[in-house]
């Protein structure tokens, strides 16, 4: 129930934020949309066995932060392998680009992911990738095909019939690009790979080219794209392009190449939902008994159904800082979390530091994983753990008005740079104390192998796990507030 009202929210938003009605085309009796070159994107839950893989950098003191993200689906293992590869070969290539990590700002390499396609004819994975080098973020994209009936992965080229279709093509884009003006170099659009590696169809099958920021045209242009028409670019598909192209046609609008919401636009407050709770708190009183809070951030991933075995196992409960594009695609993970007494707090939609950005970015990461959150378990998150622990003034607005705490931690126990469960346990044991917040991550294997002698070893030291909230018992937690400890003095407000 709560699903199907988070997504269909979001197409009414975006089709009110953007201007764009809908208009039906004569010829083929199809609604597509107003501005051809939105693509419409699959609802990743609603695919079966598909889990969220990440790969991490920054949480340490010092040093560049990534966060990368993509699906691995079930019964597509050269998808998987070609995204694995593609994810690896980004973060060799940033850490190149980026000899001095301890630069200030800190450099950050993001991506995340959405389904341009997923049926028995043809799954596509869009990759949108932002880098930010001290100045300002540039964005890219690529769209990776996989055909189920062969097997095969191939990149967005593979959708067209050889290099005469290719170049065919760029001819098409060039005479589309004559109506964007001075500024878009379009005799620069060549049959080279690099530009046509991020190409889908609309709902129409028209198929839409994507550029990257800087590529074809100044940086100020933003997200440049082109949709060639259906009946232009059937004649230069390969076969399984057509197929692609026919399993896409019609399909129902779920969102947008960027963000479902309007940069500046406020995304429903939810004042009728409930804040999320744990339905196990108050079994502990923290006053009298010793408390410590586990927090698993960066999830759900492949590895957070056996961690939330392993606490219902050992009757302990624990707070998960949720990414939004991984609560999106498995929800059912959300629920089980929410039903077995966890608390589900935010970690923003893609894991971008939100100390680098415009309220009105901060607004959009963190409204777009309430309502993720909301949709799984119809509970408001009114906890957010900023990503790699970065605050600003703005963010600490934005949380204010919006009636959300700041977690961060005092126990690290550095679980993303120990190879070995046995670290990860003797660091956590060593450093607890009575209203410790413990940093850990359900992404990583070792994370999970580490719980159980967490769990055993606390609580032969007479501890008891329990949500950040009861840390603080009755006197609560103040919204805009950053919170790093349950021994925190009730007056102090530290901003970093």
């Amino acid at each position: 129930m709560y699903k199907k009202r988070f997504f269909s929210g979001i197409a009414l938003l975006v089709l009110s934020a953007s201007g764009c009605g809908l208009a039906t085309s004569p010829e083929r009796k199809v609604v597509v949309p107003a501005e051809p070159t939105m693509i419409d994107f699959v609802d990743p839950s609603s695919i079966a066995g598909l889990s969220a893989r990440t790969l991490t950098e920054g949480h340490s003191t010092r040093g560049r932060y990534v966060h990368i993200s993509y699906p691995e689906l079930k019964n597509a293992p050269a998808l998987n392998e070609t995204l694995r590869t593609q994810a690896e070969q980004q973060w060799r290539e940033f850490r190149g680009r980026t000899p001095d990590p301890y630069a200030y700002p800190r450099p950050e390499l993001n991506v995340e992911w959405q389904l341009a396609a997923a049926s028995s004819q043809a799954i596509a994975v869009r990759l949108r990738t932002g880098m930010f080098l001290g100045a300002s973020w540039g964005n890219s994209t690529r769209t990776y095909w996989f055909d189920p009936r062969d097997g095969k992965a191939v990149e967005s080229s593979g959708l067209l019939d050889g290099k005469n279709a290719l170049n065919r093509l760029a001819g098409l884009v060039r005479e589309q690009l004559k109506t964007r003006g001075s500024q878009v170099e379009r005799d620069g659009v060549t049959a080279r790979g690099d530009q046509f590696d991020s190409m889908a169809f609309n709902r129409g099958g028209d198929l839409v080219v994507e550029f990257d920021d800087c590529q074809i045209g100044p940086c100020s242009l933003g997200r440049l794209a082109v949709a060639v028409p259906e009946r232009q670019v059937r004649p230069l598909l390969s076969v399984f392009g057509r197929r692609a192209q026919s399993s896409v046609e019609g399909r129902t609008r779920l969102g947008t190449p960027e963000t479902p919401y309007t940069p500046g636009t406020m995304p429903p407050s939810s004042a009728s939902i409930p804040p999320a709770a744990s339905n196990r708190a108050g079994t502990v009183d923290c006053a009298k008994a010793k408390c410590v809070a586990l927090t698993f951030d960066d999830g759900p991933g492949s590895y957070t159904g056996r961690l939330l075995d392993i606490l219902r196992e050992s009757q302990a409960r624990a707070t998960f800082f949720t990414v939004g594009v991984n609560a999106a695609a498995q929800p059912e993970l959300i629920r089980r979390m929410s039903a077995e007494g966890h608390l589900v707090g935010n970690h923003s939609w893609a894991h971008k530091d939100l100390s680098k950005q415009a309220t009105s970015k901060i607004i959009d990461s963190v409204g777009h994983t309430e309502s993720a959150i909301e949709a799984a378990i119809g509970q408001r998150p009114t906890l957010l753990r900023p990503p790699y622990g970065a605050v600003s003034q703005a963010l600490s607005d934005v949380a204010a008005q919006r009636g959300i705490s700041l977690v961060n931690w005092d126990v690290d126990t550095k679980d993303q740079l120990e190879e070995k469960a046995g670290d990860i346990v003797d660091l956590a044991v060593r450093q607890a104390h009575p209203g410790a917040i413990i940093l850990m991550h359900d992404i990583h294997r070792e994370s999970v192998d580490a719980v159980p002698d967490i769990l055993e070893r606390l609580r032969r030291k007479g501890y008891s796990f329990v949500t950040v909230p009861e840390l603080y018992g009755s006197a609560g937690m103040q919204a805009g507030r950053l919170y790093r400890s349950g021994n925190e003095l009730p007056g102090k407000q530290p901003l970093t």
